[in-house]
């Protein structure tokens, strides 16, 4: 079975996937969408890190950050943020607790772990981006990344990153905008 190593670049610019437990649709309600804003407030109080990109859906998110320079740590700022979130989230009750969960005292509402991506150049941190915010139109939440209101989308049109019209499709019809 091969090792898994995370990639760790001081400064660096990673994307991030971050999702539920069990991929429950908790991020689907305007209080739990603040509470998570709070907590990444709250991390990056603490340990700053410049939030470039972003998209919260249902059941999962998707974030590309820039770490300050010397720092590497991203880690730590993901376990402040679940833990916060869970430790206060009062929405769905979790199910199906396994007992290594129970002895670990987890809440059920975040997967263990999270999936990163080192950001290597423009074109990749381009296609990256792409990929954040086409993501509401790929799951079928909307037709077009500027009518899904959490995300960064609507920031990028304002800085003349893409049209306001960039990702719209007719019903039933898909983009590719995969990252790799």
């Amino acid at each position: 079975m091969p090792e898994y190593r995370r990639a760790y670049l001081e400064g660096g610019t990673y994307f991030f996937t971050v999702v539920t437990y069990k991929k429950r649709p908790i991020l689907k309600d305007r209080p739990a969408i603040d509470l998570l804003w709070q907590c990444f407030q709250t991390a990056s109080a603490t340990h700053p890190f410049e939030l470039d990109a972003f998209v919260i859906l249902p059941d999962h998110l998707h974030a590309i950050w820039t770490l300050p320079d010397g720092d590497s740590d991203f880690s730590t700022r993901w376990r402040q943020i679940k833990s916060a979130f869970s430790l206060r989230y009062r929405g769905m009750p979790p199910e199906g607790l396994s007992e290594s969960m129970l002895k670990k005292r987890e809440k059920g509402v975040w997967q263990r772990r999270f999936w990163e991506h080192l950001i290597r150049d423009q074109a990749d941190f381009n296609r990256h981006c792409d990929y954040v915010h086409y993501n509401p139109v790929k799951h079928g939440l909307v037709n077009s990344p500027m009518a899904w209101k959490h995300s960064s989308f609507e920031k990028f049109v304002e800085r003349g990153l893409y049209s306001p019209d960039w990702g719209q499709v007719a019903p039933g019809e898909l983009l590719r905008t995969d990252p790799e």
